[in-house]
């Protein structure tokens, strides 16, 4: 559905992004991370056309995202990040008038989206809260059921209630083989709705993959408490082990791992275990791996059994 090839964007030379090439298939829920100022909403303004490339290609559905831009547009559902709208219209009007630019909307589907999202669409835009706003610019988004909706911060200012139904939304979409590209910071949400996911860091993409598998290549650990103390150096050889940290005088220990824990198990059979938890990394340990370019060191001398 989307294919950037070495897309690379400067503003009066400074970096926006450089060489960022990326394919989203159709039908996917695709999470694009990385703080303010890396190159996600230059990357979508791109592919909008709202911006022109210094270098590279961009399509959507085989469309260039140039050329062929007016077509382009008639298949997407967008959500800016910062979205400007008129003031003195109320939320009701805005929508009538984006349901217009379509060519009409299921009225039905649109005030089923009101409900969902509990928004008032008789009030002024002006007078709406944050949240607010972003309701009307999420419902002009999905109310004609598009093919792809680009969405840049979509939950930013709503409530925790709210934001359950965007993630309703979104999973819907995505039942009916719809393509979401959703770039946002907030690490939980990308967790909960989207397959894959690519981190930007700097104007360059750093990483794109599934999320299972981005967690799968981060550090995790786990901690084993004994009935007794246990030998030094018991577990610092073991495959999958990148640190060891012995707690209460040798009667429990905490392990960095990384790769398959079989060895660890083995080895703590070994002794009477009394506990045994782990903690599996979230998604945003594994974009600040890669945010401060943290890879995964050799054991050290210090502070290692």
């Amino acid at each position: 559905m989307i294919e950037i090839k070495g897309l690379t964007k400067s503003y009066g030379g400074k970096r926006g992004i450089v060489d960022v090439s990326l394919d989203v298939a159709e039908g996917e829920v695709f999470g694009f991370l990385g703080p303010n100022g890396a190159g996600k909403t230059t990357t979508i303004r791109l592919l909008m056309a709202l911006l022109h490339a210094d270098a590279g290609s961009a399509r959507i559905a085989g469309l260039d995202c140039w050329q062929q831009s007016v077509e382009i547009k008639r298949l997407i559902g967008y959500v800016p990040g910062e979205p400007s709208l008129d003031p003195n219209l109320t939320g009701g009007q805005i929508l009538e008038y984006f349901g217009h630019l379509r060519g009409g909307v299921d009225k039905a589907y649109l005030k089923q989206l009101i409900k969902r999202l509990d928004l008032d669409p008789n009030r002024k835009f002006r007078q709406y809260s944050t949240g607010n706003k972003r309701k009307v610019v999420l419902i002009q988004a999905f109310m004609h059921r598009p093919r792809l909706l680009i969405l840049d911060e979509p939950t930013s200012g709503l409530d925790p209630l709210n934001q359950q139904e965007f993630d309703g939304m979104v999973f819907d979409a995505r039942d009916e083989g719809r393509t979401v590209f959703l770039s946002s910071h907030v690490l939980s949400e990308v967790e909960k709705t989207c397959t894959r996911v690519g981190i930007i860091r700097e104007g360059s993409l750093v990483k794109v993959g599934d999320i299972a598998d981005l967690k799968d290549i981060k550090r995790y650990e786990i901690t084993i408490s004994f009935a007794h103390p246990v030998p030094a150096g018991a577990f610092e050889k073991l495959d999958g082990v990148v640190e060891v940290e012995t707690l209460n005088n040798g009667s429990a220990v905490r392990l960095a791992m990384q790769g398959a824990a079989d060895a660890v198990i083995k080895a703590a059979a070994q002794y009477p275990v009394v506990s045994l938890t782990s903690y599996e990394p979230s998604l945003e340990d594994v974009f600040l791996r890669f945010y401060e370019g943290d890879e995964p060191k050799p054991r050290e001398a210090a502070g290692v059994v």
